[in-house]
């Protein structure tokens, strides 16, 4: 596993965005751990985002991109710090871009959209917390295309759940089908799994027997291969 990843596992922990414990999804689920980007919220936290987020696109898509999209509203910030980061750390000035979710009707900024203006032949990488089912690209993704000719480089995701979304495959799978763009995550749950497993983390081991028990019950009834 890269470096990078066993930091971005380490500090969700530390700011307290990747939880373990007992929690109802909003799909009804039931499961034992819970990632909440909205706890990112100082300037040092958003600015590692921005980082982690970066290194991961580089490594993943490349530099041959002009967008990044993050929908409303968690996107949003995630866009913007992971496009003073890409600026920071590979020298390329990539834009940002976000929908509004009701239309502003007045102003010189007035539309659906946050930040540039999307053109012909914009290469764009798409940008989310976390997905489970994948509503927000049916959302998004229609108004991304309407609004240029544009290509969909792929999606990049903090964390990838690996369970199954609409149906017996994951949510970024069914996108990728659903959509035709590459997805891909910083880490996955496994890569969690394997780093903080019965390994003591700050005098502490975050994941012990027990909750690794009950993390494979719920791969047994919701993961996917």
């Amino acid at each position: 596993m890269e470096q990078y990843k066993k930091e971005f596992i380490e500090f969700m922990v530390d700011s307290d965005v990747l939880k373990f414990g007992d929690f109802t999804l909003k799909s009804g689920r039931k499961s034992p751990f819970f990632m909440n980007a909205g706890a990112y919220v100082t300037g040092s936290q958003l600015m590692r985002l921005g980082e982690y987020y970066a290194k991961a696109i580089h490594e993943t898509y490349g530099d041959d991109f002009d967008v990044l999209f993050g929908p409303a509203y968690k996107g949003i910030p995630i866009s913007v710090v992971t496009a003073v980061a890409y600026s920071q750390l590979y020298g390329k000035e990539v834009r940002y871009c976000s929908d509004r979710k009701e239309e502003k009707d007045h102003g010189a900024d007035k539309g659906s959209f946050l930040g540039s203006s999307l053109k012909d032949g914009d290469r764009v990488v798409m940008i989310e917390d976390v997905t489970t089912s994948g509503k927000s690209m049916e959302e998004t993704v229609p108004k991304v295309r309407g609004a240029a000719n544009v290509e969909i480089v792929g999606l990049m995701v903090s964390l990838n759940r690996m369970e199954k979304g609409k149906g017996t495959k994951s949510a970024l799978e069914e996108i990728k089908e659903l959509y035709g763009f590459e997805t891909a995550a910083i880490v996955s749950m496994a890569e969690v799994t394997e780093h903080l497993y019965n390994k003591p983390y700050k005098d502490k081991v975050i994941i012990d027997d027990t909750l690794k028990a009950a993390i494979d019950a719920y791969y047994a009834e919701y993961g996917v291969q």
